[in-house]
């Protein structure tokens, strides 16, 4: 079924509403995860692309920009409705390019969807302001436009949900886009391709363009004084390039970049909120989320009781394909993310770290590494000072809040961050002392498309979701007018 639904999805570049081999004939394999199997070959897009891309864009942005923002919100309501009708096919796709399992897949398409929905709503409600100046000379009129031409770069974690987190509010504001996604699962954002102009999306409003060579795609679209927006979404190595290219034109950036989340359980958690929120916090698509519990910091009189239990309920855990029935924890992604997993567990190992449970990888075939639990970890482990990415939790001991806040801060990250407490009142004022852009507490679970998502050092610039998201999208007019 999925092998058929995979052979069904145009595999070339999508460009002014027309699928186009890549200008050099150029293609690249697409592999699963659990078999490392070839499921299919892709148009490798180039700089030409790449330029006929920005040209499509442009062309349409002037009409989409003057669609009625209703016009506009019934396509976005419309993608909504045809993504949820073919939520299986998607989550399938999902599980075979990326590795997450079916549950999980489904789970992320619904999450993606409800962008769509999201910002249907909120695309009509792009509120301006008229006033008269405190000195009587003029009235004051805010408007807001839509940025122009935005170039966004997802990655492969979560293929379905972060384009439509970018594509939904760049739609709503009234921008034309060219999606560059992740090589490792291009297969996802060429279906969305599909749907959005089934949906009524104008031709050169949405392009999609997959490609290997991400630099020469980036480089020759930031290029172009036509672009007027980056919204990334990836590692703070790339982000860093990407805002150093951006400068040269002075683009307009939203980054959503690396994070090093800590779970602090404090002495008074109630233990099963404690081992439910770890689980869903750590073990999300196996550890491979920019929000993912990284560092798991608990109170010295709970550790060994946490440790145990949580321990416990990850060696529970099945591992496999993620299609198959009753498997909870499905491969990584790539070789080379199961390898620095690998890594980083035999390093923490040889600096006198206790494993619990796991610890190894699984198999000959797939990219399959065992849910693990890490103690005794010395702060200056590299697994401690770095993303994860995978389904390894690392547990340390602490005796006081304002040690356990100094050891949470001490990262140049600030994403993600939870706090697991019976006292309320007392787990918001550590949360307020958390330098992190979203916050858990007593949950491990905190995505949603109402709130704001991003994060404060050199874990990003800007929010995605909620109304913040959309007015990344939008540029501030102030008109002075005497009526």
């Amino acid at each position: 079924m999925s092998d058929k639904l995979i052979r069904n999805i145009p595999a070339d570049l999508y460009i002014d509403g027309q699928w186009r081999a890549s200008s050099d004939g150029e293609r690249f394999d697409v592999y699963d995860p659990a078999t490392e199997e070839i499921i299919a070959s892709v148009a490798n897009g180039a700089a030409e692309d790449a330029a006929a891309a920005v040209d499509a864009a442009y062309d349409a942005g002037n009409a989409w920009a003057a669609r009625s923002p209703r016009d506009r919100s019934e396509i976005l309501r419309r993608a909504y409705e045809l993504m949820i009708e073919r939520k299986s096919d998607y989550a399938r796709v999902i599980s075979r390019e990326e590795g997450k399992t079916y549950a999980e897949g489904l789970g992320e398409v619904a999450y993606a969807a409800e962008f769509f929905r999201w910002y249907a709503e909120e695309a009509p409600r792009i509120a301006g302001k008229y006033s008269r100046s405190p000195g009587g000379a003029n009235n004051i009129i805010v408007h807001h436009q839509p940025v122009g031409v935005c170039l966004l770069v997802t990655p492969w974690n979560f293929p379905a949900a972060m384009a439509t987190r970018k594509i939904g509010p760049a739609l709503a504001a009234g921008c034309t886009v060219i999606l560059k996604p992740a090589s490792e699962t291009p297969l996802t954002a060429l279906m969305l391709a599909g749907l959005l102009e089934e949906a009524g999306v104008p031709s050169g409003v949405v392009n999609v363009l997959p490609s290997r060579r991400s630099s020469v795609i980036s480089n020759t679209i930031l290029s172009d004084d036509r672009v007027r927006k980056v919204s990334f979404t990836g590692s703070t190595e790339v982000g860093r390039l990407l805002l150093s290219k951006a400068a040269e034109k002075v683009i307009n950036c939203s980054m959503e970049l690396g994070g090093n989340a800590p779970f602090i359980v404090l002495d008074d958690a109630d233990m099963d909120v404690a081992l439910h929120s770890a689980m869903v916090a750590k073990m999300r698509n196996a550890g491979e989320s920019c929000i993912g519990a990284n560092r798991f910091y608990v109170h010295t009189s709970i550790i060994t009781e946490f440790s145990t239990h949580l321990a416990d309920e990850m060696s529970k855990l099945r591992v496999g394909p993620g299609l198959e029935e009753g498997v909870d924890v499905g491969p990584l992604v790539n070789a080379a993310t199961r390898n620095k997993v690998e890594q980083l567990v035999n390093d923490a190992v040889e600096l006198g770290a206790k494993v619990l449970t796991g610890g190894n990888r699984t198999g000959h075939i797939g990219f399959y590494y065992e849910p693990t639990v890490l103690i005794d970890i010395p702060d200056s482990a590299e697994i401690v000072n770095t993303e994860i990415f995978g389904p390894v939790a690392t547990i340390m001991a602490f005796d006081s809040v304002d040690e356990v806040i100094k050891r949470a801060n001490d990262t140049i990250f600030g994403l993600a961050a939870y706090v697991i407490g019976a006292n309320v009142s007392r787990a918001i004022s550590v949360a307020e002392r958390i330098d992190a852009g979203v916050m858990g507490i007593n949950r491990g679970f905190i995505s949603d498309p109402a709130a704001p998502f991003g994060g404060v050092k050199q874990s990003g610039i800007g929010r995605e979701g909620s109304q913040e998201g959309l007015h990344e999208f939008l540029e501030t007019k102030y008109i002075a007018v005497d009526l």
